[in-house]
C-alpha cells in the first residue's frame, strides 16, 4: 500500500480547489444534483469518464461496471445496480443524456472472446455474458481477422448492444420518443488518444473532434 497516502493527498488537494479556494460550487450542490448526462463506463482505471470529459463534481451522474455493460430488461436481476442507476438517473434526475462509453483493450470484453482467462471465476464469466449477443452477431464478419481487430470489433458492438438494450426498458424508450432524452455510443481509443461517437448514417465511430456541431437525436 505504498501509494495508499497519495489518496490522502488527493482529498486535500480536493478540498483546497473545491471549497478552501472560497469556490462556490459545493455551496450550490450541497442543495441537490442536477446532472445533464448519465455516463455509463467501465470500471477500468484507465478510464475515468469524469477526467476524459474534464467534469466537475455534478457534471455527470456515472454508473461503472466491467465493460460497461447495460443488461437488458429481462435480463436485469432483482436487485439490480446498473437499472437502478439508470431509473434514478432518468425518472428521477430527468438527465437529458445517457452515454455508454466502451474502450479499448477492455479485460472484460477480452474475458468474453477468450473464456479461460476468467475460467475459475463466479461472477465475472456471467456477466460480461450480457455481450454475447454483440459477439455472436460478428463472429462470421471478423473471424478472418486478426485477435486485435476482432477485439476492436467487438468493445465496439458491446457498446451498441447496451445502447440498444436501454431502449428495452419503457421509461428510457418513452423519453427517447418524447425527445426528452438522446443516447449516445461512445468509445476512448487509449492508443490513438481519440474519443469516438458512433454515427447512425454513416454505421461508423469516428472521433468527435471531427463533428464539433455533433447531436444525437
Amino acid at each position: 500500500m505504498r501509494d495508499f497516502h497519495q489518496f490522502i493527498h488527493g482529498f486535500s488537494n480536493f478540498r483546497s480547489f473545491y471549497y478552501d479556494a472560497e469556490n462556490d460550487l459545493y455551496d450550490i450542490l450541497r442543495q441537490g444534483q442536477n446532472p445533464h448526462a448519465l455516463v455509463i463506463a467501465c470500471s477500468d482505471s484507465r478510464v475515468d469518464p469524469a477526467i476524459l470529459m474534464g467534469c466537475n463534481p455534478g457534471d455527470i451522474f456515472v454508473v461503472r461496471n466491467i465493460a460497461n455493460l447495460v443488461p437488458h430488461k429481462d435480463h436485469a436481476g432483482s436487485p439490480d445496480a446498473v437499472a437502478s442507476a439508470l431509473e434514478y438517473g432518468v425518472r428521477h434526475l430527468k438527465v437529458e443524456h445517457v452515454i455508454v462509453l466502451g474502450h479499448s483493450d477492455c479485460g472484460g470484453i477480452h474475458a468474453l472472446l477468450d473464456p479461460s482467462l476468467t475460467a475459475g471465476d463466479s461472477y465475472v464469466p456471467m456477466w460480461v455474458s450480457l455481450a454475447a449477443p454483440a459477439l455472436q452477431r460478428l463472429n462470421q464478419d471478423i473471424l478472418d481477422e486478426d485477435m486485435e481487430t476482432q477485439r476492436r470489433h467487438c468493445e465496439e458492438a458491446a457498446v451498441l448492444q447496451s445502447v440498444e438494450n436501454l431502449l428495452s426498458y419503457p421509461w428510457i424508450r418513452e423519453r427517447v420518443a418524447a425527445r426528452k432524452l438522446s443516447l449516445h455510443a461512445w468509445y476512448f481509443d487509449m492508443h490513438s488518444m481519440s474519443l469516438l461517437a458512433y454515427f447512425h448514417e454513416k454505421e461508423n465511430f469516428e472521433p468527435l473532434a471531427d463533428h464539433l456541431h455533433y447531436r444525437h437525436s
